[in-house]
């Protein structure tokens, strides 16, 4: 096994540590996958700024109460990882959500995030 093939191997585990952890609740130890400047950006919100920004996000803001996330693919290419899926869950008012959803994590040399940008599959107009 090559060193690249390790560094490819780490970064899937190290997404896929990241949905596990944001599905079981556990917000403080997702959020400590960020590096202190690492920028979030999702659709309807403004950047969140670090680990203390997506703690925030997730224990404050988040309309989801609760689901999990169905990886159907990730693309992986240098420090960049995309990652296709769905999300099936139940917000906060009790209603259900089902949706499709793209994410771009991009990495720092030390195997923390230094951003994500969520992107969702729904009609807009």
């Amino acid at each position: 096994m090559t060193q690249e093939t390790v560094t490819r191997a780490s970064r899937t585990r190290q997404v896929m540590r990241f949905y596990a952890l944001v599905d079981a609740g556990d917000a403080p130890a997702m959020a400590a996958l960020f590096a202190p400047d690492a920028v979030y950006r999702r659709p309807g919100y403004g950047p969140r700024i670090g680990p203390e920004g997506l703690l925030h996000f997730y224990t404050r803001e988040r309309t989801i109460r609760e689901g999990g996330h169905v990886i159907e693919r990730v693309v992986e290419n240098g420090d960049d990882v995309a990652v296709f899926g769905a999300f099936h869950g139940v917000l906060h008012d009790g209603n259900p959500v089902d949706l499709e959803f793209a994410d771009y994590f991009g990495f720092r040399h030390d195997g923390l995030f230094a951003r994500r940008d969520t992107y969702f599959f729904a009609p807009l107009a």
